[in-house]
């Protein structure tokens, strides 16, 4: 994983100091609340419905054991022993005192971890497929240049005062498990016709109160014009981006409304003035970064591993838990595990101190000190030997993180809802968790398969409900909180956005609605082996109608 050199070091513990400073004038009253707010959303620090929260940004969702403990610390030291991963791949502390940011913010950066960027008009955490280097599908490891892009876009002076914030998302295989599509720029590493590694890229995605799958505007750019190529596209946002509306301020409207053909022309005719302005990569450069992502030197193991195979047979709890936590590893007799945040009635993406702590030290004894963040608010060991997984999954039974779900109806995303966040309508997290009690049962969730449920609690779509295969959205009517259902949303290669099937549920009957849906699957699906999003393409939306307003 990538180390900071003295520039990194430099400009983060400046960025520190400088805070440290705007928080004491905002403490002594020099700096009112209107004044401080823009200071504060660019050191990721929001001031939300019961504290002030705090972002961490984890940059393509990779984590070192070391900086996972010092997570860990800082929930048990500054907030209420536990931690909130996101769907940006970030960390979230949600019971933060003013008066204790810079401090919190030095021990960050003395594990060269830092808040900047996570909020405001800019480009934020770059995110990434959380298998990056230890898939086998993949061209090249995504984060090499998810690095490239953080260096080239941090504190950029052009790009710091955007329309709008703004995301990137970069996956490094054909299999996207970045949800490049749904990001103002999505990055698909490819190769071409001559064999060549290079990009292609999509622009104008997103989702909130206008979702958009982003169309495909440049099928390649070589590596070495990548950066001049990221540049156009975005001071040719940079120029034309509303500023007078906020709704209207994302580059996916600039994209829809010029339409992607005219966006894309633009972009070729600033190109060559990016190019000129020399802010490629120089190779030298470019070769430093890649070899922090060298491959580690794995051992030689031959498969079938006996102790691995045998373990399964003789525990179903294991072999069902390897089927859906364990991701095939490109390097034989390795695996990567998925570690489900989504106990049956557990709040999606939470871990306690004593839970990080745990996961840290698997990582150093099982994964070579290395952790991920997905963007499904799961975390993920990367580097497991396939003689290891019993062991793991027995240590992860006794943390409560050995929940054999993960891709299935109780792996849910939910947004902190109205739980926390001043913009929420509803609530997400008690929604979530009766929907895990509900399909609790491991039998009905394997019967059921791969099925995706997302929540947000509002329409900003923090929660990805326009990506769910079942997407819920909090609603507010005549002050009670309702829940719209979406179906048929995906967020991988085949992206779609779900359809609004119909009015809204009260808050008691959003969890029997959705079980209706799926049991109406169960009931038209033509085999067991056809998913949930398989059998809405295929029918469509008015059965499930039909099942939960009745014909019409």
């Amino acid at each position: 994983m990538y180390i900071y050199d003295k520039f990194d070091h430099a400009i983060t513990n400046e960025r520190v100091a400088e805070f440290s400073q705007q928080v004491t004038r905002r403490l002594k009253g020099e700096l009112s609340e209107d004044q401080f707010r823009p200071l504060r959303l660019m050191n990721g620090l929001y001031l939300q419905l019961h504290a002030y929260m705090l972002r961490v940004a984890i940059p393509y969702g990779t984590l070192s054991s070391v900086q996972l403990r010092k997570l860990a610390d800082i929930a048990r030291k500054y907030d209420r022993d536990y931690g909130h991963f996101t769907t940006r791949q970030n960390i979230q502390y949600n019971w933060i005192k003013l008066d204790q940011v810079p401090e919190l913010l030095a021990e960050l950066a003395s594990v060269e971890m830092h808040a900047n960027q996570t909020s405001g008009n800019c480009i934020r955490n770059v995110t990434a497929d959380q298998f990056a280097g230890v898939a086998g599908d993949e061209v090249e490891d995504p984060r090499i240049i998810s690095e490239v892009i953080r260096q080239w876009s941090t504190f950029h002076p052009e790009f710091s005062f955007l329309p709008r914030k703004f995301k990137f998302a970069v996956t490094g295989a054909a299999k996207d498990r970045a949800a490049i599509q749904f990001h103002d720029i999505g990055i698909q590493v490819v190769k071409n016709d001559a064999g060549e590694v290079g990009y292609a890229i999509y622009v104008g995605g997103g989702m909130g109160r206008t979702p958009v799958v982003a169309p495909l505007i440049k099928p390649f750019v070589a590596r070495s014009e990548l950066l001049s190529y990221l540049e156009a596209c975005l001071r040719v946002y940079n120029m034309h981006g509303r500023r007078d509306n906020i709704y209207k301020a994302r580059i996916k409207i600039l994209v829809r409304e010029l339409g992607p053909a005219e966006y894309a022309r633009q972009v070729e005719e600033m190109w060559p003035l990016t190019r000129a302005a020399g802010v490629d990569i120089d190779p030298a450069e470019e070769a430093r970064i890649r070899a922090f992502f060298a491959p580690p030197a794995y051992e030689t193991i031959a498969e079938p591993v006996a102790s691995f195979v045998d373990a399964k047979a003789k525990n179903r709890a294991f072999a069902r838990w390897v089927q859906t936590n364990v991701h095939v590893h490109k390097a034989p007799g390795y695996g990567a595990v998925t570690i489900s945040l989504k106990p049956i009635g557990g709040i999606p993406g939470d871990a306690s101190t004593v839970q990080m702590h745990a996961i840290a030290d698997l990582s150093d004894k099982y994964s070579l000190g290395e952790v991920r963040v997905t963007h499904v608010q799961n975390l993920v060991l990367p580097n497991v030997k396939q003689a290891d997984l019993f062991a793991v999954w027995q240590r992860l039974g006794e943390i409560g993180f050995a929940e054999a779900n993960v891709g299935l109806v109780t792996d849910i995303i939910a947004c902190p809802g109205l739980d926390y966040c001043s913009l929420a309508n509803a609530r997400s997290i008690p929604v979530a968790q009766q929907l895990s009690t509900r399909f609790a049962d491991l039998d009905r969730q394997h019967n059921i398969g791969p099925l995706q449920i997302k929540i947000s609690g509002c329409i900003n779509a923090c929660g990805h409900h326009h990506a769910g295969h079942i997407g819920i959205l909090g609603v507010d009517k005549a002050g009670q909180e309702f829940y719209q259902i979406t179906l048929g949303g995906a967020g991988d290669e085949t992206a779609s956005i779900g359809t609004l099937l119909g009015p809204g549920f009260a808050g008691d009957d959003i969890v029997g609605a959705v079980d209706k849906v799926v049991n109406t699957y169960l009931e038209l699906r033509q085999a067991p082996s056809e998913t949930f999003i398989e059998a809405y393409r295929r029918v469509g939306a008015t059965p499930f109608k039909e099942s939960l307003y009745g014909r019409r």
